[in-house]
């Protein structure tokens, strides 16, 4: 292989690496919003800028944050460089948005969790916004790297998080769908390797490790197509479809 063609070939890598953990996410987000019937009240709560309203078209959107981040944070980790909060509805406190009970027929919480000092909170206050049968979605990491510091508070969450604390708190589980699996976390990760070497150890990663890394990210890949179970183990996080009920003895429909 070329030098050329090498570099064409790790950065092709790099590039579906990075974007398939966030494509996977957008795409189910995308479908399961399909799911919610026109006109029903949403709330995008740790909405940030946005983002995701372009999938809201059909539904009556409100956005909540608590719009303290400002892109730079305390420049620890990985951080934005800029964040603009200027196009929020609501800005509160998760944990105590100031609508009244059963106000939204559906809430979805993306990639929030990690950011939040009590999650479990913000899961009861979910049920308290809801209306019954109203339809809750989360997604956040399993493993996370520091990001957004100084407002970044877990690591990730277990598939047995949801399955505990939505159920104690009336929701029924609809759906719970891993996001990629423990060779493409770990793929995920390699490709930070220069990014970090650079930062942390003021080292420039040569051509000739570079090559090794992408031998052994061709390795994970391969080691992927066989092993998707391995996502119990490991994955970039989980995607969850919930609804609010009242009955007490829930059970749960997990895909």
């Amino acid at each position: 292989m070329s030098v050329n063609n090498f570099i064409k070939c790790y950065l092709k890598k790099m590039k579906t690496s990075w974007l398939n953990n966030q494509l996977n996410r957008d795409t189910w987000l995308e479908k399961s919003l399909k799911k919610i019937p026109v006109g029903f009240r949403i709330l995008d709560a740790g909405a940030g800028e946005l983002k995701y309203k372009k999938y809201c078209t059909h539904l009556n959107y409100v956005s909540q944050d608590f719009a303290q981040y400002d892109g730079l944070g305390n420049n620890a980790g990985i951080q934005t460089g800029m964040w603009d909060n200027t196009k929020l509805d609501i800005v509160s406190d998760i944990t105590c948005i100031p609508e009244a009970n059963t106000s939204f027929d559906a809430i979805m919480c993306i990639e929030v969790f990690e950011h939040l000092p009590d999650p479990i909170s913000a899961i009861k206050e979910f049920s308290r916004l809801l209306k019954e049968n109203g339809f809750l979605i989360i997604t956040a990491p399993f493993c996370s790297l520091t990001h957004f510091a100084p407002y970044h508070f877990y690591t990730g969450f277990n598939r047995y998080f949801y399955e505990k604390y939505l159920i104690d708190n009336g929701f029924e589980i609809l759906e719970i769908v891993p996001n990629g699996n423990f060779f493409e976390y770990i793929i995920q990760e390699l490709m930070r390797v220069p990014f970090c070497a650079k930062k942390y150890s003021k080292t420039k990663i040569s051509l000739i490790e570079k090559f090794f890394l992408l031998r052994l990210i061709k390795l994970l890949s391969k080691l992927s197509r066989k092993g998707e179970s391995s996502s119990e183990l490991l994955c970039f996080g989980f995607h969850i479809l919930a609804k609010k009920v009242t009955n007490t003895n829930l059970t749960k429909k997990i895909k």
